[in-house]
This record gives C-alpha cells, sequence and structure tokens, in this order.
C-alpha cells in the first residue's frame, strides 16, 4: 500500500524524482566542500600563529639590541658625569659625536644639567634649547631611579621630526642629588624604515609601544603617540603572558585582525605585529571560491533541465514583481522626494509640479500650476532667470540656475534649478523638466566661508601682538616700493636693554611695552605715509617711500622723542625708561636692491646701539665717516 501511494506521487510530479537526486548530491558534494574548507582554514591560522610569533620575537630583539648599544654607552657617560665635569667641553662633545657615529641608530647624544639646559652635544652646535618641560627630564627629576628610561614619541626641537628619547639619570656621586640627565635620541623613521623592509600584509601593521602603553612607531600608518593603555592587550592579555597571539579588532582602523606581541624583559617595550584576517585568508579563501565554482557546475549538470525551468519560473516571477515596484517606486518618488519636479512647456509655463513644492515653499499646486515660472521668482533674479532658461534653445544639455523665491510667509529662499529639455512627453511638443532644491543653508555657509577667508588674508599680513604687518607682508612692501621709488628711505628700529626689561618685569609687561611702542610706530608711520611692520621680536622696521634720507632723519628723531615720551620704567636701563635704536637708510648709488637697502639699515641700527643706544644713525654719516661695516651675520642687536 505505501509502495503504491509513493508510486502515485511520483506520476503526478515526476520531478519530485529529480529534485530528490538534486538534493542528495548537493548534500555529498556541499559536505565534501565544507569539510575541506575547515581543514585548510585551520592549517593556514596555525601556519599564520608561527610566522607572526617569529616574527614578532625577532623584531623584539632587533628593539632590544637598538636600545642595548646606547644604554652601554650611556653608562659610561654617567659613570663619568657624575664624579666630574670634562675640562674640555670640545673634546668631550667629539667624543659624544664619535659614539653617534658609531651607533647608526642614535641622531644624537646630550647632557643636560639639572635645570635643563644642555652643556654637552654630540651636534656640530649646541642648540640652546631649554629641555626642563620634557617629560623625560620631569621623570629623572623627580625620580632616583637609574636605569634606563624609554620615553616619546615627541617632536625634536631641533629638526621638528618624531624621536625616541632615551634618558638616564645623573646623580651627584658626593649627595645624590639630581645633577642631570644624559639622553639620546634616536629618530622614529629608525625603525619605520627597518619595518618597511618587512611584508605583513596591506593592512598589517607592526608597532613599537612602551610598557605604559604608549606607541613609540607604527608601521606603517604612522600612528605615533596612540595610548592602548585601555586596550585588552595592557588590560588582560600582559598580565596573563608576556607573550601570546590572539584576534583584535583595531583601535586604530576598526579592521579584524590576528595579533601576536612580545614583551622584553631587557627593556620596558613591547613589539606587536598584526596581519588583516582578510590578508591572511585571502589564499584559503580564493580556493574556497574556486572548490564552491566547481561544486556548482557539478550541480548545475546535475540538475540539468529541471534547473533551467525552474530558473525560468523564478525569473518571469520576479520580472513581473520588479515592474509592479518600479511603478510604486516611481508614484512614491514623485509625490513625496524633497527636491521639487516641474515641468514646463514653451513658454515656461508650469504645467506639473510635485506636491513637495507644499512643504519646501508653502506652495499649493493651484499656486504654481498654469503659472509662468518667471511669475514666482525674486524681482531682482527674473532677467538673469530668464537668460539662462532660454526656452526656444533645443539643446539637451543639461542647465542650471541659482534664484530667490518669496514664500507666502515673507521668507526669502534660494533655490538651485537643475533643467534640460525632454522630447515626446505628450503631444504638446518639447517640454523642459526641472529639478528644484532649497539651497538656502549652503548660501549661507558660503557667505560664512568667503567671510573668514578674507579675515584669513588679514591675519597672514599682520602682527598679532602689535598688530603692525608681519615681516613677511613688510618684505613684499619693500620690494614693490624699491621698484616703484627712485627716492626711498628705510628705518630699523630696536628697543634698547629690552631682554632685560622682560628678564626684570616679565613678558607680560614686556608685550605691554611692545603694543604701546607699536602704537607710537604705527601713528608717526601714518602721518609720513610709510608702512610700519614688526620685524621681529623687539625690532621694527618702517618704509618711507619718496623720502631722501635727511626726511627719514627728521621721522626717526620725531619717533625717537614719542617713545621717551611715554615714560615707560625700565629699572634695567640706565637712564631708567625705554628707549630706542634707530638706524636709517636712504636709497643711493650703492644700494644694489632693497636687500642692500635693508642691511645698509641694519648696519646703521648696529652703530646707533653700538654707540650708547637712545640715537638715531644714518647710512650716510658711517660711509662719510669711513666706519667699517660689520659683516651682517656679526650684527648683535640683541638688548
Amino acid at each position: 500500500m505505501p509502495s503504491r501511494s509513493l508510486h502515485a506521487r511520483i506520476q503526478r510530479h515526476p520531478t519530485m524524482v529529480v529534485w530528490g537526486f538534486v538534493a542528495l548530491m548537493s548534500a555529498c558534494v556541499l559536505g565534501l566542500v565544507a569539510w575541506k574548507a575547515a581543514l585548510g582554514r585551520e592549517s593556514v591560522l596555525t601556519r599564520n600563529e608561527e610566522d607572526i610569533q617569529n616574527l614578532v620575537h625577532s623584531l623584539a630583539r632587533h628593539a632590544v639590541h637598538s636600545f642595548q648599544a646606547p644604554d652601554v654607552a650611556m653608562n659610561g657617560l654617567v659613570d663619568l658625569l657624575k664624579y666630574r665635569k670634562p675640562d674640555i667641553a670640545a673634546r668631550f662633545n667629539a667624543h659624544l659625536a664619535s659614539t653617534v657615529r658609531s651607533l647608526p641608530q642614535l641622531r644624537e647624544l646630550k647632557v643636560l644639567d639639572s635645570n635643563g639646559a644642555a652643556i654637552y652635544s654630540s651636534a656640530a652646535t649646541l642648540v640652546s634649547h631649554n629641555n626642563a618641560d620634557r617629560d623625560y627630564f620631569r621623570f629623572h627629576r623627580d625620580n632616583p631611579d637609574a636605569g634606563l628610561h624609554i620615553s616619546g614619541p615627541s617632536i625634536s626641537r631641533t629638526t621638528g621630526e618624531p624621536t625616541i628619547v632615551l634618558s638616564k639619570r645623573i646623580s651627584d656621586a658626593t649627595t645624590g642629588e639630581f645633577a642631570g640627565i644624559v639622553m639620546g635620541a634616536i629618530p622614529c623613521d629608525y625603525f619605520g624604515d627597518f619595518y618597511r623592509s618587512l611584508w605583513v600584509g596591506a593592512h598589517g601593521a607592526i608597532s613599537l609601544i612602551t610598557s605604559e602603553g604608549k606607541v613609540l612607531v607604527r608601521w606603517p600608518s604612522g600612528s605615533s603617540g596612540h595610548d592602548l593603555s585601555g586596550t585588552p592587550l595592557f588590560q588582560t592579555r600582559l598580565k596573563q603572558s608576556p607573550a601570546g597571539y590572539y584576534k583584535i579588532t583595531s583601535p586604530f582602523d576598526g579592521i579584524s585582525k590576528y595579533f601576536g606581541y612580545e614583551q622584553s624583559a631587557s627593556y620596558p617595550i613591547i613589539v606587536t605585529v598584526a596581519r588583516s584576517e582578510a590578508q591572511i585568508l585571502g589564499g584559503w579563501r580564493q580556493n574556497l571560491q574556486w572548490d564552491a565554482l566547481v561544486a556548482s557546475f557539478l550541480l548545475l549538470v546535475v540538475a540539468g533541465t529541471a534547473v533551467l525551468l525552474a530558473r525560468q519560473f523564478r525569473y518571469r516571477s520576479r520580472l513581473e514583481q520588479s515592474l509592479r515596484e518600479r511603478e510604486e517606486r516611481h508614484r512614491l518618488l514623485a509625490d513625496n522626494i524633497a527636491d521639487i519636479v516641474v515641468v514646463l512647456d514653451e513658454e515656461g509655463v508650469c504645467r506639473y509640479v510635485s506636491q513637495s513644492v507644499h512643504t519646501a515653499l508653502g506652495l499649493t499646486e493651484d499656486m504654481v500650476l498654469g503659472r509662468s515660472c518667471l511669475d514666482l521668482v525674486h524681482p531682482d533674479d527674473r532677467e538673469m532667470v530668464a537668460r539662462s532658461n532660454e526656452f526656444r534653445d533645443d539643446s539637451d544639455r543639461t542647465r542650471s540656475v541659482s534664484f530667490r523665491i518669496t514664500r507666502p510667509d515673507g521668507a526669502v529662499v534660494w533655490l538651485e534649478s537643475n533643467f534640460r529639455r525632454a522630447r515626446g512627453l505628450g503631444t504638446g511638443g518639447p517640454e523642459t523638466v526641472a529639478v528644484l532644491r532649497d539651497v538656502t543653508q549652503r548660501k549661507l555657509l558660503e557667505e560664512e566661508l568667503s567671510t573668514a577667508n578674507r579675515r584669513l588674508a588679514q591675519l597672514a599680513t599682520t602682527d598679532g601682538l602689535t598688530r603692525l604687518a608681519n615681516r613677511r607682508s613688510f618684505d613684499s612692501f619693500l620690494r614693490e616700493a624699491y621698484a616703484r621709488n627712485s627716492a626711498l628711505s628705510v628705518l630699523m628700529i630696536d628697543i634698547d636693554h629690552f631682554k632685560g626689561f622682560n628678564d626684570t618685569l616679565g613678558h607680560q609687561a614686556g608685550d605691554a611695552c611692545l603694543r604701546r611702542i607699536a602704537g607710537v610706530i604705527e601713528n608717526v608711520t601714518a602721518e609720513a605715509g610709510g608702512q610700519a611692520a614688526r620685524y621681529g621680536g623687539e625690532e621694527f622696521a618702517i618704509v618711507l617711500p619718496s623720502m631722501s634720507e635727511e626726511q627719514a632723519m627728521a621721522v626717526a628723531q620725531q619717533l625717537r622723542r614719542a617713545v621717551g615720551a611715554l615714560d615707560i620704567a625700565h629699572p634695567a636701563a640706565p637712564c631708567g625708561t625705554v628707549s630706542i635704536s634707530i638706524g636709517v637708510a636712504a636709497r643711493n648709488e650703492s644700494c644694489a636692491d632693497d636687500i642692500t637697502l635693508l642691511r645698509e639699515a641694519d648696519i646703521a641700527l648696529y652703530h646707533a646701539k653700538d654707540t650708547g643706544r637712545s640715537r638715531a644713525v644714518a647710512s650716510s654719516a658711517l660711509r662719510s665717516a669711513e666706519i667699517a661695516s660689520p659683516p651682517l651675520a656679526d650684527l648683535d642687536l640683541a638688548g
């Protein structure tokens, strides 16, 4: 009885056997593909784990060796410096330079005193930067630990490059008190260049991290300085084991990666290597695709006609459904689109408008249909819109125009219209289809941006403290004035003993003094028809077109008296008040260009300060007196 029933069903549905056979073969083929894929994936991940852990270990050894040699060299320097200072600084600096040359990872070795000032350096020139504000200096000052401290990355004040700083404390051999530090600078590019030679895949990364979680070097993304102390690596993994391997979602780019790490036992550093899951499994996934393709081909051969017939039925059903959805979508789009769709006839009369006109402009369809499009445009924009529309033009190109329209509530709205001619719409001849969009906010932002650009252009040519022109603007003005004027004078002005003013009264008082003197200079220059600028520090400059040296000297004396009239107290000055020295130079036959003229004024200023300050000296007086002009590099106008 059951056999008869089954036979009857097969007779009624002859495709049952076909589909049963297809189902059985599909299960066998897909099971085989899945089994092979699982084994292949496990093999790829195991091999990748070994490769990453081996690479991490090698990179950790490289980092240890890179720090170890400078550590040994710095130990010797600390042992020497805690007992005595070298008798001959130049010889000790040469020793530091020799050490740096023997260690390619080091860019510089430097010794700082207890105040953070550099006293010895491997560099050719001892730069006077004070590093007392650096984290590594404060660490040694407040911490008696004599071990190697690794910090960074910090931007070098000498080269402007990201730098890893190695530092060791110098303690006085007698008292044990803090006596300074020995520091070595390793450019981050030293490790970055080495890591660049290693291949870790398109989204792979190699990182060198401090034990506190700060990224010293990361290649290739360059996310140095990133704090990883809150990641699972520092919160969990390092507490469990100094070396390991696990899967993560990268905190840098959000990509899923397999991640290996190793913490050095010698120094407070961790090296990590990460390779993206997509890169590791790329080959496996490609093989899986080929297996799936072969399996699909086998299933297609087995399915044969049944698959073809089923596809035809599905295709027909999908086609009918797609046509219905497209019709509904077009209707929904026309009724609910945020932009306004308008159809105009050859005369520019509106024949269709979408319902969004009410939401966007507060207009009803009856207020728009049957009217000329120009009737709705703001009166000031109608002529421009009429020229842009060109209704009689048969071109099919899309054109665009922006104009204003007044809403019923009185608000003015900016619209952007993109329109083109359309042929074959109905029987009334060619029509124009336009899409209108509210761009009021964009217009407001464009106006704000234009205002901000004008402000930035002003700031680029103005000194922020004194509101005078800056040096760049001054140099440009001088070049143009030199080219236009045969008579031209330049004044170089310097505030006397200004360093002592700052040291005695503080920088805030110094800034106030600069502003007051700048105000005097600006007033006197405006009366003389010239251009004044803050040339740098406490130094100012004035260009006086069409003025002889005698006239310029009169302006200089007027300016000197005006500054004296300010009666600004100056405890460090012999006269007790702030004064200025002025060098004056006028264009003459010996001036080859504006640079020469400026140099003559600078030399005159040098002699004004060298002969007592609080005076104005003309360049011609120096030439008539045959006073030797010092080289420009030797001019020392400080104070």
